[in-house]
């Protein structure tokens, strides 16, 4: 009974993880590349332009699992937001981390109930 439980726990918590790969973007190596400061994001950019319309329907917790935590987090009007994810290094990699920057960016736009609705790339955020 006791392996039973400890097996359904292991289970739980490994299907909270997220995804590795989404298409040809590895999206392991995106979530260890915080703010694009390693320049690893920098060499994903093509791959994530190439899967950038399937974030369109996701809903915010996943993508979350699937990017990590956003760079950058904006309130819009109407309770929408905008996640920021940096490409590339630029002052917000310094020791303010709260910097502005006009890095290389990618914004992905979250309606009212937590559905990505627009994926955009840009310089600095939108």
């Amino acid at each position: 009974m006791r392996s039973i439980f400890v097996l359904g726990l292991v289970t739980l918590l490994l299907s909270c993880a997220g995804p590795d790969k989404l298409g040809t973007l590895d999206l392991k190596a995106w979530r260890n590349d915080r703010g694009g400061c390693n320049g690893v994001r920098q060499g994903l950019l093509a791959n994530f332009t190439t899967v950038r319309d399937q974030f369109k329907g996701i809903h915010v917790n996943d993508l979350g699992k699937m990017l990590g935590r956003p760079d950058v987090n904006e309130i819009t009007d109407r309770n929408g937001k905008i996640y920021v994810y940096y490409v590339e290094k630029g002052p917000h990699c310094s020791e303010n981390t709260g910097a502005k920057s006009a890095a290389k960016s990618v914004a992905l736009r979250v309606n009212s109930v937590g559905m990505v609705t627009e994926v955009s790339t840009q310089n600095g955020t939108p």
